[in-house]
């Protein structure tokens, strides 16, 4: 069986839990399991580092610090926008998860976190930056 090392490619399934036991994200709701190389940036270095030596059937829960995982959130990442620039249908209130447009075009989910007359503060953090997270994961193919 091969194990996992620099430049695998690696499908696996995971849950990714809360400290509390809440699950924050699986890939086993949706059926479809997660597919990365290790070393191309898609997950957290300190990460890999735990599925380093891991091989096809292995199953790890992995406790990651929140700076390890999704990062510390970054102050830099709220921003705030002209309520005006809210047109069309969108429903404008706190706690509402929207897609905007980064300057390369791509998109980028923001989440309304307060709204102060004109003034709609909009965080880019990572729903999970701050969080200590426990990733269970469980390794389906090695190549």
């Amino acid at each position: 069986m091969t194990a996992i090392t620099e430049h695998s490619v690696v499908t696996l399934h995971f849950t990714i839990k809360l400290k509390d036991g809440s699950i924050a994200d699986s890939t086993y709701n949706l059926g479809k399991p997660a597919q990365f190389v290790i070393g191309d940036g898609n997950i957290s270095e300190n990460f890999e580092q735990h599925l380093i030596g891991l091989t096809t059937g292995d199953k790890r829960a992995i406790e990651l610090a929140a700076k390890d995982a999704f990062g510390l959130p970054n102050p830099d990442n709220i921003q705030y926008m002209d309520r005006a620039k809210f047109v069309g249908d969108a429903e404008v209130e706190v706690g509402t998860i929207m897609a905007f447009s980064a300057p390369d075009g791509a998109e980028v989910p923001g989440i309304i976190t307060a709204i102060a007359g004109d003034s709609v503060t909009v965080d880019f953090n990572h729903p999970l930056a701050g969080q200590d997270v426990i990733f269970e994961v469980e390794i389906l193919s090695v190549e």
